[in-house]
């Protein structure tokens, strides 16, 4: 019953409950603050660490890194550059289907706010060490903002990225249109070059098990790290005697005794986990799980941690 829940059953679209993740500003700004990025590597030239070579002079260069030696040896004006440890791209996509939009009665907000919340707090950190952000959505476009163009720097992207997280909803399922889905993953592929960090934020309770290939591919010369959110109801069949539940993404209707099939309920969500764990880890990804009421620091810190596990 993994997806199912108390509440009333639709595909419509649902206003994005924020309970007290919010505002996201506020809440990404505390959330990346707490959080150590860690480095990595790129060949953009700068004001780095390492020598990476000599080129001429060109107007504008910064005289700080003017070749003195070369100027009194060879009388010509050449600039020295560095490798930095900065400019790998960061692509934050997020799973919108009605499902993320489940708030059970103990989480701080639905569980597409929460990851909202992270992938928020990763984008100012990226941003902070002068890395491109991406965004993009799985599932309908239906009530949120996509951004369209190649990924982008400073502030005015971290606010163009915050303004469509801030504005989307939760609506229909992965299910519906699976050649739309996997021609969404097709054109992330593309968008996110070789060497970019793709960073995947879905309950993956309804995702079909048939795109996990094509999830994966994402991993083969990329960085993938793929973020379970789930609902600490979803996470623990938090109910107890008998219960209806209803499919939030579809029609089905269940009566049972929760703690009859706890064990069983607990077992199926491993199991299922585990798969998707496999494949991604396949191609040098990671997968990790978080509840909507675990610290979004402690889950950004994990999320860069493995990040750079992946990378090596």
């Amino acid at each position: 019953m993994a997806g199912a829940t108390r509440v009333r059953p639709g595909r419509g679209l649902l206003p994005l409950d924020w309970g007290a993740l919010g505002p996201l500003r506020v809440r990404a700004a505390a959330v990346a603050d707490g959080v150590y990025a860690g480095a990595h590597r790129s060949t953009r030239r700068g004001a780095g660490i390492e020598f990476g070579g000599q080129r001429p002079y060109v107007a504008g260069d910064d005289l700080r890194f003017l070749d003195r030696r070369s100027l009194m040896r060879h009388d010509r004006l050449m600039v020295r550059e560095f490798e930095t440890d900065t400019e790998r791209a960061v692509w934050l996509a997020l799973d919108g289907s009605a499902s993320m939009g489940f708030r059970g009665p103990n989480a701080p907000g639905a569980k597409l706010a929460y990851a909202a919340v992270l992938a928020a707090g990763l984008c100012r950190v990226a941003i902070s060490g002068q890395d491109p952000i991406g965004l993009a959505w799985l599932g309908k476009a239906e009530g949120r903002a996509e951004l369209a163009g190649p990924p982008g720097f400073g502030q005015a992207m971290f606010e163009r990225v915050l303004d469509a997280l801030e504005r989307s909803t939760a609506s229909g399922a992965l299910a519906d249109d699976l050649a739309s889905l996997e021609r969404q993953l097709e054109v992330l592929g593309r968008r996110a070059r070789r060497g970019s960090v793709v960073v995947l934020f879905s309950d993956f309770l309804d995702v079909p098990d048939e795109v996990v290939r094509r999830i994966a591919v994402l991993g083969a010369e990329r960085v993938l790290v793929a973020v379970q959110v789930l609902d600490p109801v979803e996470a623990e069949l938090g109910f107890t005697g008998r219960i209806r539940l209803r499919d939030i993404e579809g029609t089905t209707v269940v009566t049972t005794d929760a703690d009859k099939v706890r064990a069983e309920y607990l077992a199926r969500l491993e199991a299922h986990t585990r798969r998707w764990r496999e494949a991604i880890e396949a191609v040098g990804g990671r997968l990790l799980r978080t509840r909507t009421s675990e610290d979004p620091v402690s889950a950004l810190r994990a999320v860069v941690q493995a990040a750079a596990e992946a990378r090596r």
